[in-house]
């Protein structure tokens, strides 16, 4: 499995929105959201700059979106479509980011909606509960912790 990326481009956006609605449909639903503000809200956060494009094996399989904030790396988003989840993939972009991370002695921080399944592969990666919202868990990896 060779897992690589590649800068967004604009032409990457309505890929990256279809993945995004997908997978969040039934969080959207499930917390009773507003569809059109979940929709005004995507487009006011995806930045092709900070976004890359996940391949397998050449093909596109997803997308992250992660930059540096403060000391730290923010990953804001991070989607595998459907088709290639649970297969390791999601693990190894994880891997990926905490070498970026280690390799500029910054903690990683994300947020993860508390019913998504999500949570666990971050647990099991060593992110801990540093906060918490009525939806989201706030969770941080310090560069020191190993999985």
């Amino acid at each position: 499995m060779l897992i690589a990326f590649r800068p967004a481009l604009g032409q990457d956006f309505d890929y990256c929105r279809r993945i995004y609605f997908a997978e969040m449909e039934w969080i959207i639903r499930e917390l009773h959201l507003d569809e059109v503000v979940q929709a005004e809200s995507f487009l006011q956060q995806w930045n092709e700059t900070q976004v890359r494009v996940i391949t397998l094996d050449g093909a596109d399989v997803g997308w992250l979106q992660s930059f540096s904030r403060d000391d730290d790396l923010f990953l804001a988003q991070l989607f595998v479509e459907r088709a290639h989840q649970r297969c390791g993939i999601g693990t190894e972009v994880m891997k990926h980011l905490m070498k970026e991370a280690e390799w500029l002695n910054q903690a990683i921080r994300l947020d993860v909606v508390k019913i998504n399944p999500a949570r666990h592969l971050y647990e099991r990666l060593g992110f801990r509960i540093v906060g918490e919202e009525e939806r989201k868990f706030h969770m941080r990896r310090d560069p020191d912790r190993t999985p």
